[in-house]
């Protein structure tokens, strides 16, 4: 198959194939070997290739490649205005059960966070991001999260999370003591943001 049968091929996907996707459609393993030694594939992770000369952005590859992973910690905080530091990876909460070795892409960076089944799906809600819709972490689970694994965070980062969680009005703190529950923190939910509640 030729590089422009193969393009089309990747025009009528989501912009990304499966190397099996490749196979079952005719393109043998010598041809995508060929064509990314010809820089017209590159392979983004093991088993997954994209167009050499198309620009997908980074969180369109992880809705694609990711499509149950959702944003956490550093990336939703800077996605809620909580941090202003962009983080210099993409932090994605994944179910602990899925392979490993589909979140070891080469492009974009990610750090992966293996949650418990039941857990991963608490409080996830969807934003927009570069026209990308993605599983994002309420602000209320999110800022759980950050009271649970305190002393692994940067305790500046930490802290500026807390006080604009406080200023949000778009908080809920009904919904934010329901997710404390759930996973253990009331006790800090109350030492540590209580009194301004």
């Amino acid at each position: 198959m030729d590089s422009k049968e193969v393009k089309k091929l990747f025009r009528k996907s989501s912009g990304i194939m499966k190397t099996s996707e490749l196979y079952s459609s005719g393109v043998s393993k010598y041809e995508v070997k060929k064509l990314a030694d010809a820089s017209v594939l590159e392979r983004i992770s093991r088993g997954y290739y994209k167009l050499c000369d198309d620009e997908i952005s980074d969180i369109k590859l992880i809705s694609l490649m990711l499509p149950d992973g959702v944003l956490c910690f550093d990336s939703a905080l800077f996605y809620y205005e909580y941090s202003n530091r962009s983080p210099m990876e993409w932090h994605i909460a994944v179910d602990k059960d899925i392979s490993k070795s589909r979140v070891r892409i080469d492009y974009p960076y990610i750090k992966a966070y293996f949650i418990e089944h039941e857990l991963l799906e608490l409080g996830v809600e969807y934003a927009v991001i570069e026209d990308v819709e993605i599983k994002i972490y309420s602000r209320d689970r999110l800022i759980c999260d950050c009271l649970k694994y305190e002393s692994k965070m940067d305790i500046e980062i930490f802290n500026k999370a807390l006080m604009n969680y406080i200023k949000d009005p778009k908080k809920n703190v009904s919904k934010l003591m329901e997710y404390a529950a759930i996973r253990g923190v009331i006790k800090k939910v109350y030492d540590k943001i209580g009194t301004w509640l």
